[in-house]
């Protein structure tokens, strides 16, 4: 046809055959693959432990504030805890008999009061220092609960039901508690407030028999750790 283009088949013809290219991969060596999978292993320890530092750097960098770089630290009333104790994994009782996981206390700063239900007089100002405290705290009040673990079975005494309003009164038994939170030398458990941080470590101790002058010391150094942990740490759980 006048103006069409078409191949010539003899064109083709002459064209020299050429065979198919192909390449041929070599299997790798046994210790290539055991040296490849251990390079994978660290390398995934490396990014969980990154992992973990990430998540942990706010609480890490809020006690390197108060405690190192804050001149404050220096005047410290409370006794840092070294090593921090985890709270343990256990449940206690309510007032009513009903069964609570200690862990969902966490969340809050925790301020704790220690001892049997008799509440004798140590343990009854110490109460009233509790709340007290919380209470002049002003609006950084909501951050911090009230705690007290009863030690014994004992019933706890009517009258000292209304000041117990809004703090968690629950029995734990005594050996737990001393796995947890441990007095100054010298001192009994109910001589004491501690100081219980949102993750839920026993991680200060105020001096024992606390009295107006001191109370005053105290609420500084609760201040400083709401200050340091405002970063991380929210009201509510």
């Amino acid at each position: 046809m006048s103006g069409s283009k078409l191949s010539n088949p003899a064109a083709k013809k002459d064209l020299p055959d050429s065979p198919l290219a192909m390449t041929v991969h070599d299997m790798p060596h046994p210790s290539e693959v055991v040296q490849a999978d251990a390079r994978r292993t660290r390398m995934g320890r490396w990014k969980m432990i990154a992992m973990l530092l990430i998540c942990a750097s706010p609480v890490i960098a809020s006690y390197f504030t108060y405690y190192v770089i804050r001149p404050e630290a220096r005047r410290v009333y409370g006794e840092l805890i070294q090593p921090q104790k985890d709270m343990p994994q256990v449940s206690a009782k309510n007032l009513k008999g009903e069964s609570v996981t200690l862990a969902s206390l966490k969340g809050q700063w925790l301020l704790v009061n220690v001892g049997p239900a008799a509440c004798a007089e140590r343990c009854q100002e110490n109460l009233y220092f509790q709340r007290q405290l919380r209470e002049i705290l002003g609006r950084d009040k909501d951050r911090l609960d009230r705690v007290w673990l009863i030690t014994d079975d004992a019933p706890v005494a009517q009258i000292l039901l209304p000041a117990l309003n809004m703090a968690h009164v629950l029995r734990l038994d005594l050996a737990t508690v001393q796995s947890w939170i441990q007095p100054a030398a010298g001192q009994q458990l109910q001589d004491h407030l501690y100081v219980i941080d949102p993750m839920g470590n026993f991680m200060m101790r105020f001096p024992a028999n606390m009295d107006v002058v001191s109370a005053s010391k105290a609420k500084r150094d609760l201040e400083r750790l709401l200050k340091a942990s405002s970063s991380w740490d929210q009201a509510g759980r």
